[in-house]
């Protein structure tokens, strides 16, 4: 690490370092279940492809949906960290269902719940950042954020594993493991995060009143429709799980690719993240649907277990250099006082594309085979770049 990375770290304020391992313990008890619960449902429960998208969809775009609420209730309180907490306690009572369900119906409840619990914390989180971090530092900031979050999205899988491995594929037994680590970072947020009082002199108004909307610009919608694009060439990360069983690799070791993928996520969100700082984003974005549609013929082309980890690797780089980016964007292009609402239009859009994406993803896959799923991929990938071309033109 450089002396001017080291530097940068030193500066950022330590409520966003507890932030992020707060979503690295969160992670690490969600990507043990996430990682396992694909082959869960389609070997233990007998699900189909179409009905792991569904559920996935379901879930995954009710967490971004319910944002809307949570990121206006906390412009309009002018508080973030009691709407986070709130969100990670749900989440993290809603694990022991995975342990005990006995069919789909309550897997997709545990999932919903789980998401709604995402979606609760997920935009005040944001905001809370936004408001914590110095301006010069904002893009190092999520991108710090994200690139822990991603550390416990890699650990968890590689727990998933071991447990496997050690319990002779016991999903229950590990579901129940589950729990302790979203406890753990239930707690450390409750004790270790302060929060800036920062809007204690306005003038509290309804957030979504016409006049307020009216104050999201041109450019602030212009990032919300690109992210919604973005989610529709990346759907829902439950079809990587089903490409590498696909492809042969014994089902202990499957949560690997996901490991692979989420360790190339988290090493490289924060340098993208910094790098944001300080050149075009709309290069950034570009640079990151390019390598998204090299993953997408990757993983179209071949199963073997070997082509399937380059292509989630790939993925994995596109992560990295994306999602803290929209995140600094998001953040960029609102005012201060109306980012919870920002980032709550910008999930809502990105959930309802991510539903759009998983339906048509599990589609696909049933009908036409897994290939043409990752090649529809590239082709919203397509969609997408056009789409950086008619930005506007005071976005960097």
């Amino acid at each position: 690490m450089t002396i001017s990375t080291k530097s940068t770290l030193n500066q950022i304020p330590s409520s966003i370092w507890i932030l992020g391992f707060v979503s690295l313990l969160m992670d690490i008890s969600s990507e043990m279940i996430h990682s396992l619960l694909p082959m869960f449902m389609v070997t233990t429960l007998g699900a189909s492809a179409f009905t792991v998208g569904v559920i996935e969809g379901l879930a995954e775009s009710t967490a971004l949906m319910i944002k809307v609420f949570s990121g206006v209730l906390s412009d309009y309180l002018g508080k973030r960290k009691g709407l986070a907490l709130f969100g990670y306690a749900l989440s993290a009572l809603t694990k022991p269902l995975f342990a005990i369900a006995p069919s789909l119906g309550l897997v997709l409840s545990a999932r919903l719940l789980d998401r709604i619990g995402k979606g609760v914390r997920g935009a005040p989180r944001d905001a809370l950042i936004a408001d914590i971090a110095p301006l010069h530092l904002r893009g190092a900031a999520f991108g710090l954020r994200q690139s822990l979050d991603t550390v416990g999205a890699f650990l968890g899988p590689l727990l998933a594993v071991g447990l496997m491995l050690l319990w002779a594929n016991d999903f229950r037994a590990i579901f129940w493991v589950s729990v302790i680590p979203a406890l753990l970072a239930v707690a450390l947020l409750l004790f270790g995060v302060h929060e800036p009082i920062i809007h204690k002199a306005v003038k509290r108004s309804n957030p979504i009143s016409k006049q307020n909307l009216k104050r999201l610009g041109v450019a602030y919608w212009w990032v919300v429709a690109i992210g919604a694009v973005f989610t529709l060439a990346r759907f829902s990360e439950a079809f990587l799980v089903l490409r590498a069983q696909q492809g042969g690799i014994p089902m202990a070791l499957v949560p690997l690719v996901m490991v692979a993928m989420n360790l190339i996520y988290a090493l490289s969100a924060y340098p993208f993240g910094k790098l944001s700082d300080r050149i075009s984003h709309t290069k950034l974005l570009a640079l990151g649907l390019v390598i998204l549609i090299a993953a997408d013929l990757i993983l179209a082309i071949n199963d073997h277990w070997l082509v399937v980890v380059a292509g989630v690797v790939l993925w994995g780089i596109h992560l990295g250099i994306t999602q803290g980016l929209l995140a600094r964007m998001v953040a960029d292009s609102a005012p201060a006082d109306l980012r919870g609402t920002a980032y709550g239009f910008f999930n809502l859009m990105s959930g309802v594309a991510l539903l759009i994406a998983s339906v048509i993803a599990g589609l696909c896959w049933d009908q036409f085979g897994p290939e043409f799923t990752f090649y529809a991929g590239a082709g919203f990938c397509v969609i997408t770049l056009v789409g950086l071309v008619f930005q506007p033109s005071h976005i960097r």
